[in-house]
């Protein structure tokens, strides 16, 4: 019987390769994802469609009614900090919604990036729930800053900015928020897991400086299948 991760927690800056990672894994038939990639039925769980859904609130409450904004300023940035740790929050309660109304045993894949502008991973995951830390397992994309505002760039859909795939960030906002990464600095004191609140949570770097996500084919394949590999034989070690 194969087993499968309960959940993936998968991080990166943005436009590393966490969507097209995604998008890859939903095309592959449930079985073979089970087999090769230990990821069973997916439910994606991604805090960027809950942060556009403040924008938009925003934006209309201050055009079509003339009431303050209340999470933005006009140019799209959080009023406060605390709301990149309250969208954590949302996270942990949207996989709680899940496990409630599970009827099948599957994967919840959680998407976000934290830039160490706003408190980085480490600050993030501390509002994680224990709930979600306990059965996690987590992939990091490795990208260099330049690369990512490369490709951030690129995949620019002025007409769909809110697509998951399309959307991107002016330059300002990706070297305010992004240009400087944690990740790192939060890994370096083992090289198999995080610990957070005395909880450890396997991890491993699945690096994309070449950009194989967007190549996609069968080099994607075999680098995610080796990477998501190694982080199973921790998984089991630990659980």
């Amino acid at each position: 019987m194969v087993s499968i991760f309960p959940i993936l927690v998968l991080n990166a800056r943005p436009a590393a390769g966490k969507s097209e990672i995604i998008h890859y894994l939903k095309e592959v038939p449930l079985e073979e994802r089970k087999e090769r990639f230990h990821i069973g039925s997916l439910k994606i769980l991604d805090d960027f469609r809950m942060l556009w859904t403040w924008f938009e609130e925003d934006d209309l409450l201050e055009k079509e009614f003339g009431y303050p904004r209340l999470h933005s300023t006009p140019d799209h940035y959080f009023n406060e900090q605390v709301y990149w740790h309250l969208l954590i929050r949302r996270l942990s309660l949207e996989y709680e919604k899940v496990q409630r109304d599970v009827t099948e045993k599957g994967t919840v894949l959680i998407e976000f990036s934290r830039g160490a502008e706003h408190g980085g991973y480490r600050e993030a995951y501390q509002h994680l729930s224990d709930m979600i830390l306990e059965r996690a397992a987590c992939i990091y994309v490795q990208v260099s800053f330049d690369e990512s505002l490369r490709k951030n760039r690129k995949r620019f859909n002025p007409d769909r900015p809110d697509s998951i795939l399309q959307h991107a960030l002016e330059d300002e906002k990706m070297k305010k928020i992004y240009l400087e990464d944690d990740w790192f600095q939060f890994t370096a004191s083992n090289p198999v897991h995080l610990s957070v609140r005395n909880i450890q949570i396997p991890y491993v770097v699945f690096e994309n400086e070449d950009d194989v996500t967007t190549q996609g084919g069968s080099e994607l394949s075999l680098r995610l299948e080796r990477v998501l590999g190694r982080l199973w034989k921790t998984w089991e070690q630990m659980h």
